[in-house]
């Protein structure tokens, strides 16, 4: 009978497989770029209380890493945070059938408390793969396909895609006599009981699920997506790969509005000189959330005691020390970790608050009390450079409208701004020191 039955219609819960979605919206809706740090803590989201597959907690984790390795915590975080739409309704414009109301998941649904389908799955990783954009399966060829339903930007199926490459695949005996090696962006699941074991993704012009399991739904223990249903997936793909030497990643352009920036890999955030963990990062300018690092911040300390001193600093008695500032729930997963953090000496003895040594940026472009108008139709041509005179020791200025980062320019170099909306806007400039500088302008735009 069970050989009788089409199992990839049966519903069955998806594990960690739909986290990947989740992190796709996140960067739709500007929760997240992709070396974003979450916190993977102990959490409490109102009446749920969600754990960790091991029920350890990592602490701070860029969002790549809480993907990749399936932490519960930073999913569930994300999730809450989603809104037009939330992932139940991102869930319903997927066509996935038979859901119940959102009310009754709430945010388990993140950790494979819903029922997808195997085809309903590899309807969304193929989705992933074809820049956002959903279409039902076929399975006859047919002239006429239906028109692609876009449920994500390029931007963040790309930025998602290159998360889940950076999976660390296994080294089979087939992978190994591979020289030249497709790259696989893909996920695990294994199912609450062990009822369910998963592994999806795409590859070349492929996407592909695996599912293991029970269609009478016992569990057993064997039923670990990354266990049984990983080694079947790669060999599939290697398999392929073997079978048409020359696959090859699809040539797909750079999608639009998306840049590569310097980061502080410890927060996540723009790179300042104190940081000590320099690395880059995909972001979607405007959209992206990109504040300056505030772990690592220089006090003036003296030379004999090491306490904090006051402005003005005699340079014969005192140094500049980086200290790393850490919120009370990370610190605290230090600690129980064994990981010494060694604590930032107060400054609460003095009266002003310590001032980096150099001075400030000063805007030069745009001007003050100036009204900056242009013409709709003439627009990609009409654009606000945005210039500033800086200290001598910046290496870097990152711009800032409206709380939105811009993007980043060395010391001399514009930044060119095209506005889009008529309206007052916040203009500021940091620099890798994290001083700062702001003004308004008022936009004008006509016909």
């Amino acid at each position: 009978m069970q050989g009788q039955v089409n199992g990839t219609l049966a519903k069955r819960s998806p594990g960690s497989t739909l986290k990947p979605f989740i992190y796709a919206l996140g960067i739709d809706q500007g929760v997240l770029h992709p070396r974003t740090i979450l916190k993977d803590v102990a959490t409490d989201f109102g009446s749920y209380t969600p754990e960790n597959f091991n029920r350890n907690f990592r602490g701070p984790i860029s969002a790549t890493d809480a993907l990749i390795h399936s932490r519960n915590i930073p999913a569930v975080s994300v999730a809450s945070k989603l809104h037009n739409p939330s992932f139940y309704q991102f869930l319903v414009n997927a066509h996935i059938q038979k859901l119940a109301d959102e009310s009754h998941y709430g945010l388990s649904l993140v950790l494979g408390g819903g029922e997808v389908s195997a085809q309903e799955l590899v309807g969304l990783y193929a989705m992933l793969a074809n820049e956002g954009r959903w279409q039902p399966l076929q399975f006859i060829e047919a002239d006429d396909s239906p028109e692609p339903q876009k449920l994500l930007s390029p931007q963040a199926a790309f930025m998602t895609i290159d998360m889940l490459k950076q999976n660390t695949r296994p080294q089979d005996v087939l992978s190994k006599m591979q020289k030249k090696v497709v790259p696989v962006a893909w996920k695990t699941g294994t199912s609450w009981g062990f009822r369910d074991a998963w592994t999806a993704g795409t590859f070349g012009n492929y996407a592909m699920v695996v599912w293991l399991g029970n269609f009478d739904g016992s569990g057993n223990n064997a039923f670990v997506g990354v266990d049984a249903a990983t080694p079947l997936f790669f060999n599939i793909v290697e398999s392929i790969n073997a079978y048409y030497p020359n696959l090859r990643e699809p040539n797909r352009p750079l999608p639009p509005n998306l840049k590569r920036i310097d980061i502080c890999l410890t927060s996540g955030n723009l790179l300042t000189q104190w940081c000590k963990a320099k690395g880059k990062t995909w972001f979607i300018p405007g959209v992206s959330p990109i504040n300056p690092d505030t772990i690592f911040r220089p006090v003036m300390v003296d030379n004999q005691t090491g306490k904090a001193v006051c402005p003005p600093y005699d340079l014969a008695t005192s140094h500049l020390a980086v200290f790393e500032y850490w919120p009370s729930d990370l610190a605290a997963v230090f600690a129980k970790a064994g990981i010494a953090k060694k604590a930032p000496p107060s400054t609460k003895h003095c009266h002003s608050s310590q001032n980096f040594l150099g001075e400030p940026p000063k805007i030069t472009s745009p001007l003050k009390n100036v009204v900056y108008q242009f013409r709709t139709t003439k627009q990609k041509n009409e654009q606000i450079s945005f210039t500033a005179n800086c200290d001598g020791d910046v290496k870097s200025l990152y711009w800032f409208v409206n709380n939105s980062f811009i993007g980043q320019t060395e010391p001399r170099k514009a930044l060119n701004w095209i506005p889009t909306q008529s309206g007052t806007f916040k203009i500021l400039v940091l620099d890798d020191m994290g001083r700062s500088d702001s003004r308004n302008i008022k936009i004008e735009l006509f016909d």
